[in-house]
């Protein structure tokens, strides 16, 4: 996972966010096939597969599309948070549009909000042909690190 080549200053280098982080990207992040793939204060974008990430009837499973949302929100809501606080989600929401049942789907966070104590981000995931799956909102309390 490393970001592309960019020449704009705020994108934030994927793999050395990760190594920053107590345990990586976490365990759930991993067993769902979830990818970050780009890192900035204003955009965090990932990715993961259909496959294995679906309910019974073989669509993707909506509660895996909270998790990548929920995945990308808190990352935004971290670097907001930093250096002397860190993020922790308050509130998540999603509206399914349409399903997926092979392929990728890609997550595009957005913030909605960054003050002082909250953060909140607006997370658009597509499927490989940009058609709009989910879109969730996350709120992330931005509190004093320990």
């Amino acid at each position: 996972m490393t970001e592309k080549p960019t020449t704009d200053p705020t994108t934030i280098d994927v793999d050395e966010f990760v190594a920053r982080m107590p345990e990586g990207m976490g365990a759930l992040n991993a067993t769902m096939g979830i990818e970050i793939t780009e890192i900035s204060a204003e955009r965090i974008v990932g990715t993961m597969p259909v496959e294995g990430n679906t309910q019974p009837y073989g669509l993707l499973h909506g509660g895996a599309s909270v998790v990548l949302a929920e995945s990308l929100g808190s990352i935004g809501s971290a670097i907001a948070a930093a250096p002397d606080r860190i993020a922790v989600g308050v509130d998540i929401s999603a509206t399914h549009h349409r399903s997926a049942t092979s392929g990728t789907v890609t997550g595009v966070a957005t913030p909605a909000h960054i003050g002082r104590s909250m953060a909140t981000w607006e997370v658009v995931i597509s499927d490989e042909r940009g058609k709009r799956v989910c879109t969730s909102r996350i709120t992330c309390a931005l509190i004093p690190a320990r």
